[in-house]
């Protein structure tokens, strides 16, 4: 590393020194004090001035003063003077000679020695850490700086001048005249001074990592200089800055000198200083370490509103240096006065609403280098009492609790498992799952424990399928009530299907019902588990509805309101009551009383029925409100169902943006939500055929072997959305197979109505492309007997379309076109567009060219709106060949927008900020920003208050987000 310059900012200092020099040689001597903090450069300074004089004919005495000497009696002196002041340590002459006598006869002696000095030649006394040195020594430098006026001595000596906890004793100048002292306070080196430093080690660096290492040598020469000397050993031969970021830790530095040179530095400050420096630093760690829930400031830091208590920025710092005085022990108005004296040096800085925190993450690490992990803990301990007491947020007293050693008392286990659910919500389970294991080293009562059990084991699964099985076997071993019991039981057979132990779960679930028998109400909670997670409780449950909805039978008091309504989901899609009827059921259900535990089952089952029967706001609010009841307790069998529900209503509204949006779309394998693929997936893949992504959705499909994956409705539907694929992409032989195989699983599952999955509808498009009209028909046929039966306006248009596309000719052109007034009006996602299509198609074949390009002009800008490539495309191509030169397709205007962007520059019209239109329609924040950017482009604007004027208004009734 080229050399550093240690008199950066310094030459003034060397002047005023060589002009005092001139002025000893001219007979005229005094006493000179550099003044400094730590590190600020008075030895390098004092070195260099003691060479000028050198330069200049006068004659250098120098001594060097250290703490471990300063109990050597006359130590400086002997520095000075060498053999010579031996005299010093001789016993006085005569016996009775007080102590105090003695002393001054061998320091008039001493003065006798300097003026022979001075009489060969002007000298310059240079005393370095004046303040260390022993007493005899200071009191006699003190009282030569009374008489060397008159000789040509310079006594030039440097003395630490530094705010710390101790109050200092009286320096060397106190009690002289100001005639006789010229003093020279050093100040921490400037930004700009700093950059030169580290540019002229490190000529090509960064700016930003040349700003980051200003901030870690924080104006202290010494700091810097160390700094500067671990980072050329960790960087190319060359001497080049090393391409890293400068670390936040002082274990990614070699050799260590800049801890090093902070604990020298700590080391002079005295250990109360040192006590308040450090604890400081474990207060800044601790909210450093309080989790990511909570919005950053501008730098990246946290609000010091949401750190301390306190409604102005004076408040805050006060607390601030409260806690910290109660952390180190020490005197408040003290560690107020540090706090300042170290910002004014460089190296704290204030934040804009009150408190004090170190200039880098690197300088605060190496301040905590020296402390036992048994102090840290005591003091994080400590922080978070103060804090909890001075009403901190949690997540602040929680990053403390987090560190330190057990409380012992309640408040601890409420702030760690609250700061755990907040860092759930913020979508950080990592964290929450850090903050629930430290939560069980403090004691709490049996029932307590298997709750914090349940919560760590349900993340713990989320993460690892059976990484938190251990947590809630514990939890279910514990004693407690048996509401408690359950809900472990719960979890834990949820645990344990998705790690493909479906059979263990069942059967410890039916030994648990045994032991239940007197709490019917439970029973019927875990028997709801058991139906989730098996098809052949499944069809128990569909026997026994059948037993009891017999000539004398009855199916009100089944098994209670979450039975109930799997007996309306049974229903539903057995094709055996309609959609009106469906929902009149679940609304009455919902009306009545519901166990608590049950009410997951119970919204959830309810949301999906009103996903099928297309009422998808209704379906939105039951899911929130399954999700809401769910809380922090993850691990569930309906939590993933209701994320399914979700991604489900957004495929419903074609959403496609929503739909890619969600976190397990585009994974593979086994996932939280067990092995094989999820709804999510399925989704996925018709969303990316949809949006002509045929290449990325076979990669998705690729990534499940549907041989191996378990029989389940999940698998079933994924096996329907290969077959979307594969007739895309012109298979429809391989897709009908698909779609043949999905639908003798459901007849399996006694699910004939094809709501979920309309397979009829899709085998029968392929049998047409195949040739094979009478075997579409034929499906056709049974779907719109289903469908009426049904009733919504989405299945049986699209019953109608495949009907109409397989008898062709005027019947099959009267059937396409009720199949598109159906839909008009109504939520229909894709299926109008479809129905558009075959409408225009079989108007092509009729020769009735000019509606047929009416039709599919309309089903070119209703697919644009909605991005959904692939059926444009379609339309397009049978404009083309009705005749149509070009689709006439909007690519600007609101028109052109799609429905996702509609929707988003809606909110944003309404004054929704990104994060609120993210909350509203369950996607990420970025995916916001993504649509809002399209959506200015097409609507020609720059600003977001340009969006009401320049978006039409919604039709009465409508709101942005129904799109």
């Amino acid at each position: 590393m080229p050399s550093v310059e240690p008199l950066s900012e310094r030459d003034d200092a060397l002047r005023v020194l060589a002009a005092e020099a001139e002025r000893a040689r001219e007979g005229s001597g005094r006493l000179f004090l550099l003044r400094g903090a730590t590190g600020t450069g008075r030895t390098s300074l004092l070195r260099a001035a003691a060479q000028q004089a050198a330069d200049r004919d006068m004659w250098v005495l120098r001594a060097r003063c250290a703490p471990e000497n300063s109990g050597t009696d006359w130590g400086v002196v002997h520095q000075l003077f060498g053999a010579e002041a031996d005299f010093v340590d001789d016993p006085p002459a005569d016996p009775g000679t007080s102590r105090a006598a003695h002393h001054r006869t061998r320091s008039a002696l001493l003065w006798r020695l300097l003026e022979t000095y001075a009489a060969e030649a002007p000298l310059f006394v240079a005393v370095d850490d004046v303040h260390a040195a022993d007493p005899l020594s200071r009191r006699w430098l003190a009282e030569a700086a009374r008489l060397v006026d008159g000789l040509p001595v310079l006594l030039v000596v440097t003395e630490r001048s530094q705010y710390d906890i101790d109050p200092p004793g009286a320096g060397i100048a106190h009690g002289l005249s100001p005639a006789l002292v010229r003093t020279h306070t050093l100040a921490p080196l400037s930004a700009g001074a700093a950059t030169g430093l580290v540019r002229a080690a490190f000529p090509e660096a960064a700016p930003d990592r040349v700003a980051d290492c200003v901030r870690a040598g924080a104006g202290n020469p010494l700091l810097l200089r160390a700094l500067l000397e671990d980072l050329s050993s960790g960087g190319a031969a060359d001497g080049s800055a090393p391409t890293a970021a400068l670390p936040e830790t002082c274990a990614a530095l070699y050799p260590g000198a800049y801890p090093d040179a902070v604990s020298w530095w700590l080391a002079g400050a005295g250990g109360a200083t040192a006590g308040v420096a450090r604890s400081l630093a474990v207060l800044e760690g601790g909210e450093a370490d309080a989790g990511v829930a909570r919005p950053p400031s501008a730098d990246g830091t946290v609000s010091a509103r949401s750190r301390y208590p306190g409604c102005s920025p004076a408040e805050r710092r006060d607390t601030q240096a409260r806690i910290i005085a109660r952390m180190a022990q020490a005197d408040t108005d003290r560690v107020t006065g540090w706090l300042t004296a170290m910002t004014r040096l460089g190296l704290l800085r204030q934040d804009a609403d009150g408190p004090h925190r170190y200039a880098h993450p690197l300088l605060r690490d190496a301040v905590l280098s020296g402390w036992t992990s048994g102090r840290r803990r005591a003091a994080h301990r400590t922080a978070a009492e103060e804090l909890m007491r001075g009403g901190a947020e949690v997540a602040v007293v929680a990053g403390h609790l987090a560190h330190a050693s057990a409380v012992a008392e309640s408040w601890a286990v409420d702030v760690l498992v609250e700061a755990a659910a907040d860092e759930v919500r913020a979508g950080c389970p990592r964290s929450a799952v850090a903050l629930l294991r430290r939560a069980l080293d403090e004691p709490m009562a049996p029932v307590r424990r298997a709750t914090v059990l349940i919560q760590l084991g349900s993340l713990e699964c989320a993460e690892y399928p059976s990484g938190g099985i251990a947590r809630l076997a514990e939890a279910v071993r514990l004693p407690g009530g048996s509401r408690d019991l359950v809900r472990a039981m719960v979890a834990l057979a949820t645990a344990l299907a998705r790690s493909g132990e479906t059979r263990a779960a069942l059967r410890m679930l039916r030994e648990e019902e045994h032991r239940l028998a007197d709490r019917p109400d439970l029973v019927r909670t875990l028997r709801a588990v058991a139906v989730l997670m098996s098809d052949e409780e499944l069809g128990a449950l569909h026997k026994e509805y059948r037993r009891r909805s017999g000539p004398d039978g009855g199916t009100t008091d089944l098994l209670g309101a979450a039975h109930r309504m799997l007996n309306v989901r049974y229903e539903a899609t057995a094709g055996l009551i309609s959609a009106r009827d469906a929902m009149a059921q679940t609304r009455t259900i919902l009306e009545g009383p519901v166990d608590p535990i049950a009410e997951p089952f119970l919204f959830g089952t309810a949301a999906a029925v009103a996903h099928w029967a297309d009422e998808l706001d209704e379906a939105e609010r039951l899911v929130r409100r399954a999700l809401d009841t769910l809380g922090s307790f993850l691990l569930h069998p309906m939590h993933h169902v209701l994320l399914d529900l979700r991604v489900d209503l957004a495929a419903a509204r074609a959403d496609f943006d929503a739909v890619l949006a969600d976190p397990r779309a585009r994974s593979s394998g086994s996932g939280p939500s067990g092995p094989g693929p999820t709804s999510a997936h399925t989704q996925a893949v018709i969303a990316l055929v949809e949006t002509g992504r045929l290449e990325e959705a076979a990669r998705l499909v690729d990534g499940f072997d549907l041989r191996t994956a378990p029989d389940s409705w999940r698998t079933n539907r994924f096996l329907y959305a290969r077959g979307v694929l594969r007739a895309a992409a012109g298979d429809p032989a391989a897709a009908l197979d698909d779609f043949t195989e999905c639908g003798r699983r459901q007849a399996a599952r006694e699910e004939s109505r094809s709501v979920v999955a309309p397979w009829r509808v899709a085998a029968a498009e392929c049998e047409l492309a195949l040739g094979r009209p009478r075997e579409a028909l034929a499906l056709a046929e049974e779907e719109l007997r289903l469908a009426e039966v049904w009733h919504t306006p989405r299945v049986r248009s699209r019953a109608l379309r495949v009907l109409g596309e397989a008898t062709g000719g005027r019947r099959g052109l009267e059937l396409t076109g009720r199949a598109v007034e159906l839909l008009r009006g109504e939520p229909a996602g894709t299926e109008l567009v479809s129905a558009l299509i075959s409408h225009g198609r079989l108007l092509n074949a009729l020769r009735e060219r000019s509606h047929a390009r009416e039709s599919l002009r309309e089903a070119v800008e209703r697919a644009e709106r909605l991005g959904a490539v692939r059926l444009r495309t379609v339309a397009e191509q049978l404009l083309r060949e009705g005749g149509a030169r070009r689709a006439g397709a909007p690519r600007t205007g609101p028109a052109a927008l799609t429905g996702s962007e509609r929707r988003v520059a809606g909110l944003a019209a309404e004054g929704r900020t990104n994060a609120e239109i993210a909350a509203l329609l369950h996607l990420a924040r970025r995916t916001v920003e993504t649509h809002l950017t399209a959506a200015y482009r097409k609507l020609g604007i720059t600003r977001r208050t340009q969006l009401p004027r320049a978006l039409p208004p919604a039709p009465p009734g409508a709101s942005a987000r129904a799109g």
